[in-house]
């Protein structure tokens, strides 16, 4: 009984989102087609597990956004949808190529990677990264990679300090050179604790700044969710603070609460909020700016610049 009263009280807020939060997922046909190739493969996007509401769209303009490693994650972030709260899974050997196969078969033009916290792993999962990255270009020399990491902070070594593991974590991806290196930073300084249980803002600036750091060649890039009781100067401040460690582009969007369990929507922004936003941003340097209520991480991932 607990369960379906939990369920009628989310339908019920979620009938209450504005208008602007509502939108349709796109070509039915496409979503199907996608879904059905991941299924057969056994593979996760972060499409499908966290429930983007921009993935028909994406799918439509040829790109996705594979998670790796798995769909259950070492943390427990009081946003986020994908699975947590008990032990991963172990990594399927087969999975890099079959991430490759899904990509070459759905003529992707651009991907993104992303991944669950492995704090378990010895290296936080950065050569899995590494390898998944390779099996692509092997199939599909001409798509272009993005990846999106988590911090790379867990794990232990007696012998290696965090930050120096976590910064050969970084090598090794920076080393395989992906079209972008993006890490976010998911909201301002005040609200790390309750929003991302497991992290550090100033750990993920350092992963920002580490990266410029290697290559300052290399494009950037972070999100932050707009909804968890921010205010706009603390937003503009955590732009800044992105400007600060060479980031150069960002994406906000709105936080929607996935289910009962998780962290409640304290405002809905309005879209003129985000265009302000987003113009703030554009001057203060950021190259590729995309801001509005439903923009995610990858959403318009694949291209270089934009203005509006």
């Amino acid at each position: 009984m607990a369960d379906l009263d939990s369920r009628a009280q989310l339908r019920a807020e979620l009938a209450t989102l504005p208008p602007w939060l509502r939108r349709p997922l796109g070509q039915a046909s496409q979503m199907s087609r996608v879904q059905r190739v991941i299924k057969q493969r056994q593979i996760h996007t972060i499409c499908e597990e966290g429930r983007c509401p921009n993935r028909g769209e994406c799918y439509a303009q040829g790109t996705a956004t594979f998670l790796l490693m798995g769909p259950t994650c070492t943390r427990a972030c009081g946003f986020c949808q994908v699975d947590k709260g008990h032990a991963p899974m172990a990594l399927d050997p087969q999975e890099p190529q079959k991430v490759a196969d899904a990509v070459e078969v759905l003529q992707l033009r651009y991907v993104v990677l992303t991944s669950v916290a492995r704090d378990d792993l010895a290296d936080g999962g950065a050569g899995w990264f590494v390898k998944t990255m390779a099996a692509i270009r092997e199939r599909c020399p001409d798509t272009q990679i993005e990846v999106l990491t988590p911090d790379f902070w867990g794990g232990r070594d007696a012998e290696t300090s965090p930050e120096r593991r976590q910064q050969q974590r970084i090598e090794q991806v920076v080393a395989a050179e992906p079209a972008c290196f993006n890490h976010n930073l998911e909201t301002v300084r005040r609200l790390q604790g309750p929003v991302r249980r497991g992290a550090k803002y100033d750990r993920s600036l350092e992963v920002l700044r580490y990266v410029k750091q290697i290559n300052p060649n290399l494009p950037t890039k972070s999100g932050l969710m707009l909804g968890h009781g921010e205010q706009e100067a603390e937003l503009i401040d955590a732009m800044a603070d992105l400007r600060a460690v060479g980031c150069d582009r960002l994406t906000l969007g709105q936080y929607m609460r996935p289910s009962l369990e998780h962290l409640p929507v304290r405002q809905y922004w309005h879209p003129e909020d985000f265009e302000r936003l987003g113009q703030i941003a554009r001057e203060m340097g950021f190259t590729h700016v995309r801001s509005g209520p439903l923009v995610r991480s990858s959403y318009h991932a694949g291209e270089p610049a934009v203005t509006g």
